[in-house]
């Protein structure tokens, strides 16, 4: 489960990342990052669309989801937001090729993000 204090709960902030975020993206899933001047601890937010399957099948992806982020929490950085955009291909990946290519996506969002600060 994620924790209350980490779960990303305002449209605006979700609207801000994916918009503003560096992005890094793989087969299943999709990661926007940004920080924000505020240094409390990450805040993370899913997207799991009607594109990905049937209620049930989102709400697996979902848990799979947060459990995968919950486990990786101490890995952002302080003040991050991120959203992590669940695609179609995730409804039939396992937990550890989604927990892989969550990594990759993450690392990628990561890497751009501080691009996107040097310049």
């Amino acid at each position: 489960m994620l924790p209350a204090t980490h779960r990303m709960r305002r449209s605006a902030d979700f609207q801000q990342t994916v918009r503003r975020g560096a992005r890094g993206g793989r087969e299943t899933l999709v990661a926007h990052l940004t920080t924000t001047t505020d240094p409390g601890p990450p805040a993370v937010g899913l997207v799991v669309s009607k594109a990905v399957g049937n209620a049930v099948t989102r709400n697996r992806v979902k848990r799979r989801l947060r459990a995968l982020v919950a486990a990786r929490l101490g890995r952002l950085p302080d003040g991050a937001l991120l959203v992590v955009r669940a695609q179609p291909a995730a409804a039939g990946a396992s937990s550890v090729e989604l927990g892989r290519d969550l990594d990759g996506a993450v690392a990628t969002a990561c890497r751009r993000h501080t691009r996107q600060l040097d310049t």
